[in-house]
This record gives structure tokens, C-alpha cells and sequence, in this order.
């Protein structure tokens, strides 16, 4: 499975941002997709996840509930994460990871993407 990340960039306090996460490779059987953000120091959190088959159910850290959304094309194979109302302490590095299991907002996701930086001033 091969995880390509877009979307990243640089935005004021307040602003917008969306990124895009596109799997490819043997993806049959994925059940879940995640994006986890990595700041300088830090370990890398889990911030929004969704199940890539059913109900498509989603799950957030709380620090993010209510400004983040997290959504799917299943034909598609790709996973959305649209960021408003950004803040300074979301700047990160932000990684996409899938799973044929449903990991949530754990760590232990087998496949990921390279990494797209945000950064909010």
C-alpha cells in the first residue's frame, strides 16, 4: 500500500486548509485511514481517523473536534482532512496511514505517507 499526501502549505491564524490522502497499491481490505500530525520535538498524535468501509464512522482528538473533518471517496481511495479555523499549535508535519484493521487514532498503523507540512502563523 503506497500513501501519497497533498494539500499542505502555509496559512494565517484562522485560515483554511485541505489535504488529500491517496492510496494505491493492494488496498482491497482496508478498514481504516488516519491522519496523525508530528510538531518538532514531539510525538506524533493521532488527529482524525475514519473507517474506510460501513457506516464510514470518524473519530477526532479532541483538540481538534469541531475545526477538522475527516472524509472518504471510497472509489476513489482517498481520504480527505479539511482543517478551518486553524490555530499556531496545529503547525506539524501531517501524516496520512491506512490499515487493514480498524487502528482509530492509535499509532500502530502499518502504511504511511511521506508527510505534508502545515504551518500556521
Amino acid at each position: 500500500v503506497q500513501l501519497v499526501e497533498s494539500g499542505g502549505g502555509s496559512v494565517q491564524a484562522g485560515g483554511s486548509l485541505s489535504l488529500s490522502c491517496a492510496a494505491s497499491g493492494s488496498t482491497a481490505g482496508i478498514m481504516c485511514m488516519g491522519w496523525f500530525r508530528q510538531a518538532p520535538g514531539k510525538e506524533r498524535v493521532g488527529v482524525a481517523a475514519i473507517r474506510t468501509t460501513g457506516g464510514g464512522n470518524t473519530y477526532y482528538d479532541p483538540s481538534v473536534k469541531g475545526r477538522f473533518t475527516i472524509s472518504r471517496d471510497v472509489a476513489k481511495n482517498t481520504v480527505y482532512l479539511q482543517m478551518n479555523n486553524l490555530k499556531p499549535e496545529d503547525t506539524a508535519m501531517y501524516y496520512c496511514a491506512a490499515d487493514f484493521v480498524n487502528k482509530q487514532l492509535a499509532r500502530s498503523y502499518d502504511y504511511w505517507g511521506q508527510g505534508t507540512q502545515v504551518t500556521v502563523s
